[in-house]
């Protein structure tokens, strides 16, 4: 099915964004595995393998409409030197990605491609579902003070 050229470059576009945060929720698991912290490592590592199936609809979507997708364009990616730096780039990325979803959403509609919105529907609900948990994360080492959480992430 040929699909509207505007709505793939959106899908693919989306599509840098997972393969970008990928990277990012990768680097910071194996950071917190380094350190010690393997409750916070499997946090992460979850929310990679969340995006690599984020891709994986992309992807099938984009070949679907017919079009290329690309997967050799990556965003800067924003590695944190430590835990609260690795909770708010991730925080900072999900913010994006959920205008990103947004906005996409819209354009589905516009171009009255239902089906793509659907998919790009339940992805946004788990970007939101990602934010909730980064906004845990964020709440529990304020209230707990870093030391105490971070304890709380080993073994």
């Amino acid at each position: 099915m040929k699909g509207n050229p505007k709505l793939i470059d959106t899908l693919n576009a989306l599509l840098s964004d997972e393969l970008t945060a990928i990277n990012q929720y990768i680097v910071h698991a194996e950071m917190c595995e380094d350190w010690g912290y393997s409750k916070l490592h499997k946090h992460f590592e979850k929310r990679a393998i969340d995006e690599m199936k984020h891709a994986e609809k992309l992807i099938g979507r984009i070949l679907f409409l017919d079009g290329i997708p690309i997967v050799t364009n990556l965003n800067k990616i924003h590695i944190g030197s430590d835990v609260p730096k690795q909770v708010e780039n991730d925080r900072l990325a999900e913010v994006d990605a959920i205008k990103a979803y947004n906005d996409a959403i819209v354009l589905a509609g516009e171009v009255l491609d239902y089906a793509t919105r659907d998919i790009l529907v339940q992805i946004l609900n788990d970007e939101d579902r990602h934010m909730d948990e980064i906004e845990e994360l964020k709440d529990q080492m304020e209230q707990m003070t870093l030391p105490v959480f971070l304890g709380m992430q080993i073994g």
